[in-house]
Formats: structure tokens, sequence, C-alpha cells
């Protein structure tokens, strides 16, 4: 059974053994880790606003462009080349 031991030491490891925490406990674990966060601040995040924001249309555009470009090469290949 040295696999059954295996799986016990993965537990053991990983502090499964210790119980559930208390949601009280759970509130002030996450409230200390908020206060440790480094927020931007107002410029900072006016700058990424904007950086995400044109980011966003060039990649709409890129996609439009080829799914324009797609479509088309799709259309002429199902409905033929023009004249007969």
């Amino acid at each position: 059974m040295a696999d059954g031991n295996a799986v016990q030491d993965r537990r053991d490891s990983r502090g499964d053994d210790r119980g559930r925490t208390s949601p009280a406990t759970f509130l002030r674990q996450v409230v200390a880790e908020l206060r440790k966060v480094v927020w931007p601040t107002q410029q900072q995040l006016i700058t990424y606003f904007f950086v995400v924001l044109v980011f966003v249309v060039v990649v709409m555009a890129l996609v439009t462009v080829l799914d324009l470009a797609f479509g088309k090469l799709v259309f002429e290949i199902f409905t033929g080349s023009g004249a007969q």
C-alpha cells in the first residue's frame, strides 16, 4: 500500500488536516491582504484605461479586416469567378 501513503503525504504537505477556516477569520485575512495591495494613482488609472482602449480598438479593427477578407474569399470560392 505504498500508494496510500503517498496520498496521505500529499495531504499533509498541503495542510488539508488543519480543518476549515471560519468566515470571520477568512474575512480578516482578506482585509489584511487587501491592505498590502499597491493601488494605482488616478493618473496611472487614466493612462491604463486609454492604453487598454486603444489596444481593444486596434484588435477590433484587425478582426474586422480579417473577417471581411475571409468572407470575400469564401464568397469567391463558392460562387465562382464572376462571368462565364
